[in-house]
């Protein structure tokens, strides 16, 4: 039986993540002409061609696909194997990398990563906050482990990656106390007109309230638009309108903001994904958040 060369497929593997040949090879610190030989090699193992040059570019064939997603799996779990060497010989703590969608309530994310503090192995965890669509660029090439998001990744995203739904929530609307008294009266009706903060259209969120807000004949009055909703809570302490936020995290946003909830719409739901690149999760991290979020919801 002839056997694989995992450095040929490695090369490749290189070439399909970066896009091209010149960019692997500046990392890998070879010649244009060696990989294209590696290329070459591995193209004559299989019998199949992995790639079409369509001008400068490369463009994967459809077996060439096939071939890297076997690829990316080999060399994930290489990463897991060496760092489970690394952790058991040098005692240094697991390193998970997740990127959080900027839109994503900071008290929905911090309920969510909590779980990671608290396992026997320590974790050290690094968060980064970005876009939707370069966090998941950054998970196709493996610089995050996870990304929790507020909208699963769609068909139409060329990226292989797997949603695990963690939970979901209704809406609350939230005021300073006398906005609050004044609108929970009538609520939702009594939304027609009224002065709100949103996120914007950016959010899952925004869109599905805009939706209700259309079939239920509700035209509130928008005073502010926030991609950090962190910020329009903070509008919404200081009296300036009516604010919406998940149901599932009433309480700390009363607590924190010192405001109380006018209303609720469990009609608009807002769901939550952890957004992986493997569909077996092994991350002991992740394994722990997606084992806790169903026990993070009200029923």
């Amino acid at each position: 039986m002839e056997w694989l060369n995992y450095h040929h497929l490695y090369y490749f593997w290189l070439v399909a993540r970066e896009g091209s040949i010149a960019r692997a090879a500046a990392q890998m610190r070879l010649t244009h002409p060696t990989i294209s030989k590696q290329l070459s090699q591995l193209e004559s193992f299989f019998g199949e061609k992995l790639f079409e040059r369509l001008g400068r570019t490369l463009e994967l064939t459809e077996f060439g696909h096939t071939v890297f997603r076997y690829a990316d799996e080999i060399f994930s779990v290489g990463r897991e194997l060496q760092e489970a060497v690394q952790r058991g010989s040098s005692g240094r703590p697991l390193s998970l990398k997740v990127g959080l969608v900027e839109v994503l309530p900071k008290l929905v994310a911090h309920r969510l990563l909590n779980p990671a503090f608290h396992l026997q192995e320590p974790v050290h965890v690094i968060c980064r906050e970005g876009k939707f669509e370069e966090l998941l660029a950054d998970l196709a090439v493996h610089k995050i482990d996870i990304v929790l998001s507020d909208a699963p990744v769609g068909a139409t995203v060329d990226i292989r990656a797997f949603n695990h739904l963690l939970g979901e929530s209704g809406v609350s609307f939230f005021g300073v106390p006398k906005l609050a008294s004044k609108y929970r009266r009538r609520f939702p009706r009594s939304l027609d007109g009224a002065p709100v903060l949103v996120p914007t259209e950016a959010s899952a969120i925004r869109r599905d309230l805009e939706q209700w807000f259309s079939a239920e004949n509700i035209r509130p009055t928008k005073v502010g638009e926030f991609e950090d909703t962190a910020l329009m809570k903070v509008f919404g302490q200081d009296g300036v309108g009516l604010f919406p936020a998940p149901t599932v995290i009433e309480e700390e946003v009363c607590r924190q903001y010192k405001v109380r909830v006018a209303g609720r719409i469990d009609a608009v739901r807002e769901r939550y994904y952890a957004i992986s690149v493997k569909r077996r999760l092994s991350h002991p991290a992740v394994l722990a958040i997606c084992a806790a979020a169903p026990k993070m919801w009200p029923k």
